[in-house]
């Protein structure tokens, strides 16, 4: 039977326990180098056993190992990580879907929400923007303008079709007498 690493380094599942519970109490960038520390000190770092045995990411492990040998903690941009959306990049787009999309809209019967009832489709407005000026290289899918409009609050919605209500006959003497 394999040892596990914790277990070859004396260190019991409790103890395990409350490496794990401490390193998440650290505020983060230094917990990364915390999780280096653990993996390094008692894992003899190796960072796919500390993904095992506590759970942390291995790429977050592997980094916080480097910075720990080195002292030198690693910058995070998490603001260059958002792609930015279709709207944001063409602000010119939402304007002119907007433009295509009020004369068709109207608000929900009862005013309950804020969201705007439409019989147009995503490929419709596609369609109307094709026609406004818009090359197709240069417009989003269709998928995607469908996301814009329920991002600005556009509900996709056919209009309910009125069904022909069927004519009942009048019930005579002989089929009341029947029981039909």
């Amino acid at each position: 039977m394999k040892i596990s690493t914790l277990a070859r380094n004396g260190v019991t599942p409790e103890l395990a326990e409350m490496i794990s519970r401490l390193v998440a109490l650290i505020p983060w960038p230094s917990r990364r180098q915390a999780m280096g520390d653990v993996t390094v000190t008692v894992l003899n770092g190796k960072a796919r056993v500390a993904e095992e045995e506590f759970g942390w990411s291995r790429s977050t492990v592997t980094v916080g190992i480097n910075e720990f040998r080195s002292g030198i903690t690693c910058v995070n941009d998490l603001s260059e990580r958002h792609k930015p959306k279709s709207e944001e990049k063409t602000p010119e787009l939402l304007d002119d879907i907007r433009k295509i999309m009020e004369p068709s809209s109207q608000a929900e019967p009862r005013l309950r929400t804020t969201l705007l009832y439409t019989n147009m489709t995503a490929q419709s407005v596609y369609d109307a923007l094709v026609t406004e000026g818009w090359s197709p290289e240069a417009l989003p899918t269709v998928r995607t303008i469908s996301n814009i409009l329920s991002r600005h609050e556009y509900r996709l919605r056919t209009a309910a079709k009125t069904k022909v209500q069927k004519k009942r006959q009048k019930p005579t003497a002989s089929s009341i007498m029947s029981g039909k």
